[in-house]
């Protein structure tokens, strides 16, 4: 029987992941600082409790960050793992490292409500997204919600989105409603950015195309696209026909041009179309199709 070898990461890369937790916290910490709490818009998560936290006891900020996400921090050990938790923790310190170095800095933002939440979002969901990317996290509510869905019939986005529904309700105490509606926006579009950060602004989509025309569908892309394919069998669960299913990874600028393909080829194929976060391995290199 075959053993299988683990692959530890390497020193460099493990250090390297954590610099970028690092900076990503960092970055999320002056998104705060410079623009969102200047103009009374807090964020979601344990940061925003911090947040009304602090401006309701007049306690540091940091140190709020550090010590409400201590439970969440060994909830992400005990549930995801040790490397998460490390740089979980890596995220959080420099996050409350960075409010409060940043504290004193002067608003780059004022006013202007619109864009205070919309660089306030983008900002705090780039640093957000590269702790994510590299393997920690900077707030501890997702943890939760991760746990939670394991337990109670609600998928983990439902959950988010609950327990921040509250958090809004204690920011709308601090910040009023309005400042709870726009802590609202910006969360929102600092979840957006979060997910681009981490899946990259190309992406990948995966076909799975039944056809008739299976052999000269595959030698089509391969000519005119550079891609390869894979097939596999397949059977129709009310004919119990035997059909050939062509998988194809492309990138998102090569979607109308596989679409403009099968359409030629076979109009009545049954095409399935899904997003891909990230493609490693195998032959995924695109050969030139001049």
């Amino acid at each position: 029987m075959s053993t299988i070898k683990k692959h530890k990461p390497t020193k460099q890369k493990m250090i390297l992941r954590g610099l970028i937790v690092i900076i990503g916290g960092f970055i999320a910490a002056y998104g705060l600082e410079t623009v969102l709490i200047p103009n009374h818009v807090s964020d979601g998560g344990v940061t925003g409790l911090s947040i009304v936290g602090s401006q309701l006891f007049g306690l540091p900020l940091g140190i709020l960050i550090a010590v409400i996400n201590i439970p969440f921090i060994w909830l992400g050990y005990q549930q995801i793992g040790k490397a998460f938790a490390i740089y979980s923790i890596i995220g959080i310190a420099s996050l409350s490292v960075g409010t409060s170095l940043m504290h004193h800095t002067p608003a780059i933002i004022e006013g202007d409500t619109l864009l205070v939440t919309v660089v306030g979002g983008i900002i705090l969901g780039i640093g957000m997204g590269l702790a994510l990317r590299s393997g920690g996290a900077l707030d501890g509510i997702d943890m939760l919600a991760v746990l939670l869905s394991r337990k109670l019939p609600f998928g983990t986005s439902d959950l988010i989105l609950f327990l921040n529904l509250f958090v809004f309700i204690f920011v709308s105490i601090a910040f009023g409603l309005q400042g709870a509606i726009l802590s609202a926006i910006a969360y929102f579009i600092a979840s957006k950015v979060i997910l681009i950060v981490e899946t990259g602004l190309s992406g990948s989509k995966t076909f799975e195309i039944i056809t008739t025309q299976p052999v000269l569908m595959v030698e089509t892309i391969r000519d005119r696209l550079g891609r390869s394919a894979t097939y596999k069998e397949v059977y129709g669960g009310y004919s119990h026909e035997q059909f050939q299913e062509i998988t194809c990874v492309i990138n998102r600028l090569e979607e109308s041009k596989i679409k403009e393909i099968i359409n030629e080829i076979d109009e009545m194929a049954f095409v399935r179309v899904y997003d891909v976060a990230e493609v490693k391995g195998g032959n995924f290199r695109k050969r030139n199709v001049h």
